[in-house]
């Protein structure tokens, strides 16, 4: 079956790096666009990053951008979020999603399936 496992989150200071991963099984990674969302308290989920089926092509919220990366290994089944400079409105459940559409879907709707989430905190 399907899984998405992410990874790599935490409790960290302000300033500090994260490194979430999210292990792929139960399709074909490689035929996936790949996205990184996030959910905070009475908010939405939104997407923080998102990259192409070949890694070439990436998206990032406006927010995270200059401090985040996302990154996959098609070998590996696995999706990166590398993140940064962390500050204290990062704070969420971050969550990986794979997307069989035929470009970088930027809403949750655009996704096929879902991890189960992983807390990041962060504290000012």
């Amino acid at each position: 079956q399907v899984q998405l496992v992410e990874s790599g989150g935490g409790l960290v200071q302000a300033g500090d790096s994260l490194r979430l991963s999210c292990a792929a099984s139960g399709f074909t990674f490689s035929g996936y666009f790949m996205g990184w969302f996030r959910q905070a308290p009475g908010k939405e989920r939104e997407l923080v990053a998102a990259i192409s089926r070949s890694g070439r092509s990436t998206n990032y919220a406006d927010s995270v951008k200059g401090r985040f990366t996302i990154s996959r290994d098609n070998a590996k089944n696995t999706v990166y979020l590398q993140m940064n400079n962390l500050k204290p409105e990062d704070t969420a459940v971050y969550y990986c999603a794979a997307s069989a559409s035929s470009g970088i879907a930027t809403i949750p709707g655009g996704y096929n399936y879902w991890g189960q989430g992983t807390q990041v905190t962060v504290s000012s």
